[in-house]
């Protein structure tokens, strides 16, 4: 019994994710975030989804070549699609493939979801955007968000807010030394 609780123990000491901190370990899996929509949109609800994937596309996602800030998610006959988010290529991607790095794809949730998102997003100014992108269990996850476009005076409001956090961590740090 002593030597199973032993190799367990070096087994998970082997691992990378081990001996970090959880956020640490949380921010390893993450592979891109849109910051943009953050800044553009008041972010109602959250849902995960998954994603279908080329090969290429998920050899160039474990390499982080992903952007986000142009994507948005629309719905077309009760299915999600994300547009607009740009995977590059890898230069080693095979000779028989021709990759796109904007193609159209797909958002895979359980049909009830989906109809509950597309009642919301008929209401008047509610839309789909993707929020970050990440690992869980070996597949890759989209984190897309009901949002309500800000105005311009909300976004105000985020940079002053933004702005006085940062001016009191100075005051704060200087006031260590």
């Amino acid at each position: 019994m002593a030597t199973k609780e032993a190799s367990s123990s070096k087994k998970s000491a082997a691992t990378p994710s081990a001996n970090l901190s959880p956020k640490a370990a949380a921010a390893a899996v993450r592979i891109a975030d849109n910051k943009k929509a953050l800044f553009n949109y008041q972010i109602e609800e959250r849902f995960e989804a998954g994603m279908v994937l080329e090969g290429w596309e998920v050899k160039s996602l474990r390499e982080g070549k992903v952007q986000l800030t142009d994507g948005y998610v629309v719905v077309r006959g009760g299915e999600l699609f994300i547009i607009g988010c740009q995977i590059n290529p890898l230069g080693t991607a095979s000779t028989h493939v021709r990759p796109d790095s904007v193609r159209t794809k797909k958002l895979l949730m359980h049909k009830e979801e989906i109809r509950r998102l597309i009642g919301k997003v008929e209401q008047k100014g509610f839309t789909l955007v993707p929020l970050n992108m990440h690992w869980k269990a070996g597949k890759v996850k989209c984190e897309i968000g009901l949002a309500k476009g800000k105005g311009e005076h909300d976004k105000r409001d985020t940079i002053k807010d933004r702005e006085g956090k940062r001016e009191v961590e100075r005051a704060m740090k200087s006031r260590s030394r």
